[in-house]
């Protein structure tokens, strides 16, 4: 499979190494030396210094034997140009990134009359992500499958004697629940019975949604704790603010926006009914402290400097606020985030890349979420009746240690599968697995024939 990504940016970037990961030809584009320098420096893809709208540049690339083209570009219209070019040229299929709130209302429109075959939207993601942790009842961050019949949970065990200096098979309370991995200064682990577990480690559990909310209540101390979110103070007006203050107001949540740019506040004003927006600096204490700060629910830092969303998420949470939330870039602040105290950090670029690889592989991939900036990732499949794994006992299928089926979806019933369970066709299988195992993940998601990701497929056939 040939990929061509237009923008050499954070998204860019992240999505050629995945990429790379799946064995994909990467071809990388932008007008900019340096950004391309850096690229060529981390990563095995071929760069091109040039500007992605222009048609001849593309011709010249052969643009008709790619299969994908992605323009993530700063700009949403020439993205929306690029991939109706490129579409016009002889590319199979293209996804554009636009992120103005304009735009969202007339999608189906845009991807009729320009050819563009998928819409990513970084800002709305995140906001979607956000929104839907912060009116989930638990108390550190949680991922759905199967429509909610099965959560993942990172729970940092700090230094709890229920965990800490305990092997995996000495733990109580886990009954039909599954450790599939576990974060330990910054590398992902994938643990066995004899695994002992140290102080401030993270376990990623898995189970049925209700035993998940079970263990929530019993290790994430008083049920009191958990209260519903009435009332919430975001930190940065930007487009991140902007969706997620829709959301929650449409949730009957009280809004309050504190951004430091005047003529944001008036566009903001005018635009969402039902919030408060402050003018002011989100990182004075006193201001935030006048505004209430410790009535609050939820604090949320969203404006586009990383250090200050942490820095104003952990100064909400010391003063009292239930649930305190970053947005970070920065790959590297991920491995902080527990070690301060705060519930969650939610990185733009890889929900975004989860969402591309999930268009990429096809029907069959519900969903995919990466861990840990791109370790490890959670992939939700549905079972094809002709892939090698139906119909045999799960210790039979040579699995690597770097893979792990989590859970297994049968008839609507959750199973925490062992080494005898079998799949059976149309099952839905949430699997683990880790970076250095991408390629051995490709046997679970092979779709039936004609599918975009077949040619990736049977591409590499000769090579396994």
């Amino acid at each position: 499979m040939k990929v061509m990504v237009v923008g050499a940016g954070k998204l860019g970037y992240k999505l050629a190494e995945t990429m790379i990961n799946e064995d994909i030809d990467v071809t990388l584009i932008d007008s900019n030396p340096a950004a391309l320098e850096r690229v060529k420096d981390h990563l095995d893809v071929l760069t091109v210094t040039a500007n992605g709208i222009e048609i001849g540049v593309l011709k010249e690339l052969n643009i008709e034997t790619y299969d994908l083209l992605v323009a993530a570009t700063s700009s949403d219209e020439t993205n929306t140009v690029i991939c109706s070019l490129a579409k016009k040229v002889g590319c199979k299929k293209t996804i554009a990134r636009l992120r103005n709130p304009e735009y969202t209302e007339q999608l189906d429109f845009v991807k009729t009359e320009m050819g563009i075959d998928y819409i990513i939207n970084p800002d709305l993601a995140t906001a979607n992500a956000i929104e839907k942790y912060l009116l989930k009842n638990y108390n550190f961050y949680s991922g759905d499958f199967a429509s909610g019949k099965v959560s993942m949970v990172d729970f940092s065990i700090n230094n709890s004697h229920d965990f800490v200096g305990k092997k995996i098979v000495e733990l109580k309370d886990l009954d039909n629940l599954l450790i599939t991995a576990i974060s330990r200064g910054g590398d992902v682990i994938i643990p066995h019975g004899s695994t002992e577990l140290i102080e401030n480690d993270i376990i990623h559990v898995i189970g049925n949604s209700n035993n998940i909310t079970k263990f929530n209540e019993k290790f994430s101390g008083s049920t009191m704790r958990r209260k519903n979110i009435k009332k919430a103070m975001i930190f940065g007006g930007g487009k991140i603010g902007y969706y997620l203050a829709q959301r929650l107001v449409s949730s009957n949540v009280n809004v309050t926006i504190v951004e430091q740019n005047k003529k944001r506040c008036q566009y903001l004003s005018e635009r969402l009914e039902n919030v408060l927006v402050i003018y002011g600096d989100g990182t004075d204490i006193n201001l935030l402290e006048e505004e209430d700060l410790a009535s609050m629910d939820a604090f949320i830092g969203v404006t586009g400097y990383d250090e200050q969303n942490l820095l104003m998420a952990l100064m909400a949470k010391q003063s009292g606020v239930n649930k305190a939330i970053a947005k970070i870039s920065r790959p590297s602040y991920v491995q902080i985030v527990d070690k301060i105290g705060l519930d969650a950090a939610l990185n733009p670029v890889n929900i975004t890349v989860s969402d591309i690889l999930r268009y990429i592989r096809g029907g069959k991939v519900v969903s995919v979420s990466l861990l840990l900036g791109g370790q490890g990732e959670v992939t939700e499949i549905i079972a094809s009746e002709n892939l090698p794994i139906i119909g045999k006992p799960i210790s039979q299928l040579g699995l690597p240690k770097g893979i792990i089926i989590g859970a297994i979806v049968h008839n609507g019933n959750v199973i925490i599968p062992n080494g005898k369970s079998i799949i059976n066709a149309n099952d839905r299988i949430i699997v683990f697995c880790l970076k250095s195992d991408m390629p051995a993940l490709k046997m679970f998601i092979r779709p039936h024939k004609g599918g975009i990701f077949s040619e990736l497929w049977n591409g590499n056939k000769g090579t396994r």
